[in-house]
């Protein structure tokens, strides 16, 4: 658990939904995670809210802005948004929406990595992201789950200067933990798994998964399904790392559940997600 102010340029730092119905997909959240769901501002937010855990903003809500099943964002905290637009045009991705400042909270650009799989990035000025991770109700861990790995290594190096570290997770499965150039800590700023085999839906695109963090993963996912969502994959243990569920939301919307080992106090300020 930890209270975090800023964060390092190529962290994820914030995650929002765009929503068919922004006070349905509020009384959801906030009855799961316990969210204190506020207008981010006056007519010019656009009916964007802010989700508050312990009076500091954990995740967003706003309204949808394209057609089909809405999904979770991820947003990486940047230098410029402008040079990340442009550094992710060269290396083969698209820009879906131009760089532009949201009010005083910043400027963001929406992007697109070749294998389709799109994220947002986010240049802080009044916010700086979520001010809790790793902690219930709040941001613990984003993943990209992707059908061409060295595709996406390749991508988010050129953008971000990510480095990817491979760990064995057993079973023949591997994990790919991104780390920032340099950084000797062992947990990462994010992770990846390659989609393959059947145990994914072949007509699942490249997306990008958010992980909110739960006391009990059990009683959560049994709260999801009491408020109207389902359980795409039921509680399950990751040796060394958690208990986690994946689920949906009220308009179908993907998003992951886990309790984390307790951490000590020193893992807790050293892990930067």
């Amino acid at each position: 658990m930890a209270e975090r102010d800023s964060y390092p340029a190529g962290t994820p730092s914030w995650v929002d939904l765009g929503s068919p119905d922004v006070d349905a997909s509020a009384a959801f959240y906030g009855a799961l995670f316990g969210w204190d769901v506020q207008e981010a501002g006056g007519p010019e937010a656009g009916g964007y809210r802010m989700a508050f855990v312990r009076a500091r903003p954990v995740a967003g809500l706003g309204p949808q802005q394209a057609p089909g099943t809405p999904w979770w964002t991820t947003y990486v905290t940047v230098d410029s948004a402008d040079a990340s637009a442009k550094a992710a045009e060269a290396a083969g991705g698209q820009v879906v929406a131009p760089p532009f400042d949201v009010l005083e909270a910043g400027r963001m650009a929406v992007l697109a990595a070749p294998g389709g799989a799109t994220f947002s990035v986010w240049e802080p000025k009044q916010h700086a992201g979520s001010g809790l991770i790793n902690e219930p109700g709040a941001l613990s861990w984003n993943e990209l789950m992707v059908r061409d790995l060295d595709a996406a290594k390749e991508f988010y190096g050129k953008v971000f200067g990510w480095e990817a570290d491979e760990m064995d997770m057993g079973g023949g499965t591997t994990y790919t933990l991104w780390k920032l150039p340099g950084s000797d800590a062992e947990q990462g700023i994010a992770g990846a798994m390659q989609m393959a085999g059947d145990m994914f839906p072949a007509d699942l695109p490249d997306h990008w998964m958010v992980y909110f963090s739960v006391e009990d993963t059990d009683a959560s996912a049994a709260k999801v399904q009491e408020l109207g969502g389902k359980i795409s994959v039921p509680p399950t243990d990751i040796p060394n790392v958690g208990r986690f569920a994946v689920c949906n939301g009220p308009h179908g919307e993907t998003f992951s559940i886990i309790a984390n080992p307790v951490q000590t106090e020193s893992e807790q300020t050293s892990s930067p997600n």
